[in-house]
């Protein structure tokens, strides 16, 4: 299983142009290659916070300009889901035609039951979107009533919305049939399409956003996968991060990666849902949990790897 961060299409220095999403989703894919020319089968998550908020973005200026109704924010995840799906599955299906590979790729939409009563509908903590300035993410708030957090790393303010923990992957069955198969599966992107089960059975889609990784942890329970790799813009996880007595960490455990969390070292909305994702996965099934940067992939000694 590897989940990819929103990233991973979109840097933070790009405007999110169709050209600079593909070639990043080329690039990611040619370093998940090493996985499948190793033999194993392979599930893709993907994050989807800056496009997201950027859809989010889009309705409410086509709301507010040209009175096109906005949809809701369940329905700009599923957008999401399928645009950036789009895109890897493409993105992959060149690669492997490149390396001379006949392999088939299929993305999946996927709903994720999350709890109605869940506290984080009271308590907005995912960011989505872009960076603002403090300025522009006041009037922002004022004219949407929008919540905005300062992010960790100093690159402005962002959006928060309600990030409900999953409780169920909706057709995880299919997904592990599939990449039993040899497939390569794109699911659960952006954590999942929110929805609640009424007393009935029937589903109703809720505004949040999954965090994609817990979301992808619970896939890779669900089906018994055996290793989990969290891909993401830095090379490991670190102790009093960006500080100057800031430690990368290479190999650690299980209990020590636990009291590192209790201790604060990995912030919400950023490398904290990663550390708790990679713990879920190993305390339930897993062997081994990679947290890194794409392009580490092939290096044995990159990025944080905890191990039970």
């Amino acid at each position: 299983m590897a989940a990819l961060g929103g990233n991973a299409l979109l840097r933070n220095d790009q405007k999110g142009l169709y050209h600079e999403q593909i070639q990043n989703a080329t690039d990611t894919c040619e370093n998940l290659l090493d996985i499948i020319m190793q033999g194993h089968n392979l599930v893709i998550t993907h994050g989807n916070g800056p496009q997201v908020g950027n859809v989010l973005l889009q309705n409410e200026a086509g709301e507010s300009k040209y009175g096109i109704s906005a949809l809701p924010m369940h329905v700009c995840v599923a957008e999401t889901q399928g645009h950036i799906g789009y895109l890897i599955e493409q993105a992959f299906k060149n690669v492997l035609i490149k390396h001379g590979i006949d392999k088939n790729i299929i993305s999946i939409i996927t709903q994720v039951i999350v709890d109605k009563n869940d506290p984080a509908f009271k308590k907005p903590s995912k960011p989505v979107g872009p960076y603002y300035n403090k300025e522009v993410a006041d009037q922002l708030t004022e004219k949407f009533g929008w919540t905005f957090s300062e992010d960790p790393r100093g690159r402005g303010y962002r959006r928060v919305v309600p990030s409900p923990k999953p409780i169920e992957i909706l057709n995880w069955n299919i997904i592990k049939e599939l990449a039993e198969r040899g497939n390569i599966v794109i699911a659960t992107g952006g954590g999942g399409i929110p929805v609640i089960k009424n007393k009935d059975g029937t589903l109703l889609g809720v505004d949040a956003v999954i965090d994609k990784d817990l979301a992808a942890a619970a896939l890779a329970v669900t089906i018994k996968a055996n290793e989990f790799f969290i891909l993401t813009d830095i090379s490991n996880a670190y102790l009093n991060f960006n500080k100057p007595n800031q430690v990368k960490l290479g190999k650690v455990t299980v209990n020590e990666i636990k009291k590192y969390l209790e201790e604060g070292h990995f912030a919400d909305g950023s490398m904290g849902p990663k550390i708790k994702a990679g713990l879920y996965f190993l305390e339930n099934t897993g062997n081994n949990v990679l947290i890194t940067e794409a392009n580490s992939l092939k290096d044995p000694d990159a990025g944080t790897r905890i191990i039970k």
